[in-house]
C-alpha cells in the first residue's frame, strides 16, 4: 500500500521539499535580478556622468571656436551636439544604456543646467555667430564668457549629484551582494537542516531501531514526530514490531505444540509401524487378536477392550478375545446378534464413539455402563472392503478420540482384517493342500496295496477251498503266489512311505535326483543312469519337490511294469527345465491305455503333479519299444527359489 497517497497533500514531505525549493530559487532569482537592474543603473549612471562631464569640455571648446572661428559650419555643429547631449540626459539611452537617475534634486539641477544652456550659453552663442559687427561680437562673446563659469558651475552641480547617487546605489550593490552570499550560506544551512530534520533523521533513527531490532531488542519503538510519509513509515515500523514482539513471545508455545504433534505423529507411525510388524507375522487367528487388543488398549490407555468377529450367515457376533472384562460379561456377551449392543452395531453402521455414558438414554440398558466405564469406541475390522468384525476400547474415565487417532484406529483395524484373512486363506490352502496329498495317497494306496491285497485275497480264498477239498497239490501252488504277493505289497508300502517322506536337503534338487536313481539301481538290479546338464536357475522349492515326486512314480512304474534292463534319466534346465525318463523294458499300446482313462492311476497321478507345476506333460510307448516320460516347465511358469 502506497501511504502518500492516503496523507493530505500538505502533509507530504515531497510537498514540503517542493515548496522550500521554490520559495529558495524566487528569493535568490529576485537577488540576483535586483543586483543586475542596480549594475544596469550604475552603468547607465556612469555613462551620464561622462556626458554631463563632455558638456563642460564642450562649453569652453564653443567658447575657443567662437573667438576664433573656422571655415564652416563648426559653431552649428557644436550647438547641435551639446542640444543633443542635454537630449540624452534628459530623455535618456536604454540600449548604451545612459540615463540620469530619477530623483528630485538631480532632476531639478538639470532643469537649471538646461535653463541656462537655452536662456544664456546658446542665446549669446548664436549672437556671436549672429553679430557682423566686430565690436557687438566681441560684447556678445564677453556675455557668453561671463555666463559660462555660472553654466559650468550647475553642471558640475549636477555631475556631483549623480555620483552621490552612484555612490548610494553601489553601497546597495556590495549590500545586496553581501546579502545573497549570506543569503545562500542560510540556505544551505537551512536546507542541511530540514534535510536533517525530514530526511536523515528520520532515517538515522530508523536504522538505529532496525539495528536494535537485530540484535533481539524487540522492545524497540520509533517515536512519531511528524505525519509525513516517515511519520507513516514508523507507525508501519512500530507495527511490525508489536508483531514480532508478538510472534516471539507466542513462538516457544507454538514450537512446543508443534513438537507435541510432530512427537504425537511420531509415536502414532511407531504404533503403526509395530502393529504392522506383529500383525504381518506367522500368527494364529486368536494370537493376532490378542496382540492386536493388547498394543492398541497400550496405545490408547485404554482399561477394557474385545475383538469380535462376525459370523456373517448366521449374524452373530462372537467375541474372541478381551482384556479387562469380567467374566459375567463375557458370559453375557460371547455370542449375540450384531444389532443387540453397541460392538455388534458397528459391524453394520460404522465408527461408534460414547464419549460419556452418562448422557445417552439412561432407559436403555449398556453392559459397558454397568461395568463401570465411562467412555467407549467401537472400530469396524474389515477385510476387501467387507467388515469382518469389530474392536472395542473401554475407558472408566471420559475420554475424546481425536481426529488423529480415529484414523490411526480405522487402519490399523483394516489392517487386522487382512492380517485375519491372510492366516484363513493360508488355513485354507494348507487344507486343499493336505487334501491333494490326501488324494495322491489314495491313489498310491489303490495302485498298489489295494490291488495286491485284492489279489491275496483272492488267493486265501482259493486255499481255503483247496483246504476243503484236501488238495495238496494246488495247495502247494498257491503258496508261492501268497508269499510273493505279500512281498510285493510289503515293497510297495515301503515305496510308498519312501516317497512320502522325501524331503529336499538345502534345496538341492540334483543331488536328491540322484539319491532316487542309484536306490531305484540298487533295490532292481536294473541298470539306470541319469544327466543332468544347463546352468539355469534353481526352481523353486515346492517345484522341486513336486518334480522330485514325478521321478519317482516314473520309476516305480518301470519296476513294476516296464520289465527293462536300462533305464536314462536326462535332465535340461536351462531357460526351461525339461526331464525324460527313458526305459528299454515291455512297453503298452497307447490306444489301450487311452481307453481305460483314469484307472491306470500311477499315470494320472503324474499328470496332476504336472498340472500342479503348469508344466506339460507326455508320455511315448509302444510294445516291445520301451517307454519314455518327458516333463517339459516353461520359464513362463517357473517360480523364484
Amino acid at each position: 500500500m502506497d501511504s502518500s497517497k492516503q496523507l493530505p497533500i500538505g502533509k507530504r514531505l515531497t510537498f514540503r521539499i517542493l515548496m522550500t525549493t521554490v520559495v529558495g530559487l524566487a528569493l535568490t532569482l529576485a537577488a540576483i535580478g535586483y543586483t543586475l537592474l542596480l549594475s544596469w543603473q550604475l552603468e547607465g549612471g556612469g555613462a551620464a556622468i561622462n556626458e554631463a562631464g563632455s558638456l563642460r569640455m564642450r562649453s569652453y571648446r564653443l567658447a575657443m571656436v567662437l573667438e576664433h572661428p573656422q571655415k564652416g559650419n563648426s559653431v552649428i555643429q557644436e550647438l547641435q551636439e551639446f542640444n543633443r547631449t542635454l537630449s540624452d540626459l534628459e530623455h535618456g539611452d536604454a540600449k548604451r544604456p545612459l540615463f540620469l537617475p530619477q530623483t528630485t534634486s538631480i532632476r531639478e539641477q538639470m532643469k537649471k543646467v538646461q535653463q541656462d544652456w537655452h536662456q544664456h550659453i546658446q542665446v549669446n552663442a548664436q549672437k556671436v555667430v549672429a553679430q557682423t559687427d566686430p565690436q557687438l561680437k566681441q560684447i556678445a562673446l564677453e556675455d557668453y564668457a561671463a555666463q559660462l563659469p555660472g553654466f559650468v558651475k550647475n553642471i558640475n552641480q549636477l555631475v556631483s549629484l549623480v555620483e552621490v547617487e552612484l555612490e548610494e546605489k553601489t553601497t546597495w550593490l556590495r549590500l545586496c551582494q553581501t546579502a545573497l552570499i549570506f543569503m545562500s550560506l542560510a540556505a544551505s544551512i537551512a536546507l542541511l537542516y530540514l534535510l536533517y530534520l525530514w530526511i536523515v533523521g528520520p532515517v538515522t533513527r530508523m536504522q538505529a531501531g532496525i539495528a536494535r531490532m537485530s540484535k533481539d531488542d524487540l522492545s524497540v519503538r520509533l517515536p512519531i514526530e511528524t505525519e509525513d510519509e516517515f511519520g507513516v513509515l514508523a507507525q508501519a515500523f512500530n507495527q511490525m514490531a508489536d508483531h514480532v514482539q508478538t510472534v516471539h513471545r507466542t513462538l516457544e508455545d507454538r514450537v512446543s505444540e508443534k513438537t507435541a504433534k510432530l512427537q504425537a505423529q511420531n509415536h502414532e507411525i511407531s504404533t503403526m509401524y509395530e502393529i504392522a510388524a506383529f500383525l504381518s507375522g506367522p500368527h494364529a487367528i486368536e494370537e493376532l487378536c490378542r496382540g492386536f487388543l493388547h498394543r492398541i488398549m497400550q496405545r490408547m490407555n485404554a482399561d477394557g477392550g474385545t475383538v469380535r468377529i462376525l459370523d456373517s450367515d448366521k449374524g452373530n457376533v462372537h467375541i474372541t478375545v478381551h482384556e479387562g472384562i469380567s467374566e459375567k460379561m463375557i458370559e453375557e456377551e460371547h455370542c449375540i446378534k450384531k444389532d443387540d449392543c453397541l460392538c455388534g452395531a458397528a459391524t453394520s453402521k460404522g465408527i461408534i464413539l460414547v464419549r460419556d455414558f452418562r448422557l445417552l438414554d439412561q432407559q436403555k440398558r449398556y453392559r459397558c455402563q454397568e461395568e463401570g466405564y465411562i467412555s467407549l469406541a467401537v472400530f469396524q475390522i474389515q477385510a476387501r472392503d467387507q467388515v469382518i468384525g469389530s474392536f472395542s476400547l473401554h475407558f472408566s474415565q471420559e475420554r475424546v478420540v481425536k481426529g488423529e487417532e480415529r484414523r490411526l484406529l480405522e487402519i490399523l483395524g483394516k489392517n487386522l482384517g487382512s492380517s485375519i484373512e491372510n492366516q484363513r486363506l493360508i488355513a485354507r490352502e494348507k487344507e486343499f493342500a493336505v487334501s491333494q496329498e490326501r488324494n495322491l495317497l489314495a491313489q498310491g494306496l489303490h495302485d498298489s496295496i489295494a490291488q495286491g491285497l485284492n489279489f491275496l485275497n483272492l488267493q486265501v480264498q482259493m486255499l481255503e477251498d483247496s483246504l476243503k477239498r484236501n488238495d495238496v497239490e494246488e495247495i502247494h501252488d498257491i503258496t508261492p503266489l501268497l508269499r510273493a504277493g505279500i512281498q510285493e505289497s510289503y515293497e510297495d508300502v515301503r515305496e510308498l512311505l519312501l516317497n512320502f517322506r522325501t524331503r529336499l536337503q538345502d534345496s538341492n534338487l540334483e543331488s536328491e535326483m540322484r539319491n532316487v536313481v542309484s536306490k531305484f539301481q540298487r533295490q532292481t538290479g536294473v541298470h539306470a543312469t541319469i544327466e543332468i546338464s544347463g546352468d539355469g536357475a534353481q526352481l523353486a522349492p515346492e517345484q522341486q519337490l513336486q518334480v522330485l515326486f514325478i521321478l519317482q512314480e516314473a520309476l516305480s512304474n518301470v519296476r513294476k511294469h516296464a520289465q527293462a534292463s536300462e533305464v536314462k534319466v536326462k535332465v535340461a534346465n536351462d531357460r526351461d527345465f525339461v526331464m525324460t525318463v527313458h526305459d528299454d523294458g515291455a512297453g503298452f499300446d497307447m490306444s489301450k491305455v487311452a481307453q481305460k482313462g483314469d484307472s491306470h492311476v500311477g499315470l494320472r497321478i503324474m499328470h496332476e503333479r504336472a498340472e500342479r507345476l503348469a508344466a506339460q506333460f507326455s508320455i511315448e510307448s509302444s510294445v516291445d519299444q520301451g517307454t519314455t516320460i518327458a516333463l517339459h516347465l516353461k520359464r513362463a511358469e517357473r517360480l523364484v527359489a
